[in-house]
C-alpha cells in the first residue's frame, strides 16, 4: 500500500534516503569491529592496536550522525576496548 497524501510520499522518500544513510555507517561499523576481531584472533596485536582508534572514529561519526545513539557507541568502544586489553594480556 502506497502513500496518498503529498506529505506522506514526502515522508516515504525521505525515509528511504535516511534508511541508505544509515545502513551504510552501520555497515562501516560492523566491517570495521569485524576486522579488529579477525586480527585479535590471529594474534597480531600491533594491528590490533592500530586499527582500535579507526574503530573509534567509525563508532564516534555514526554517533554524531545519530546512527547509533550516544551511550551504545560507548559502550561498543569500551567492550573493544576491553577485548583486545584482554586477548593480548593472556597471550603474554
Amino acid at each position: 500500500m502506497s502513500p496518498t497524501t503529498k506529505s506522506a510520499k514526502k515522508a516515504l522518500r525521505k525515509e528511504i534516503k535516511r534508511r541508505k544513510h544509515n545502513l551504510s555507517y552501520k555497515r562501516k561499523i560492523k566491517a570495521r569491529i569485524r576486522e579488529l576481531k579477525v586480527l585479535i584472533l590471529k594474534n597480531k596485536k600491533e594491528e590490533a592496536k592500530k586499527l582500535l582508534p579507526q574503530v573509534y572514529k567509525v563508532l564516534d561519526k555514526a554517533v554524531k550522525e545519530k546512527v547509533i545513539k550516544k551511550r551504545a557507541g560507548a559502550r561498543k568502544k569500551s567492550r573493544l576496548a576491553k577485548l583486545v586489553e584482554k586477548a593480548f594480556k593472556s597471550g603474554q
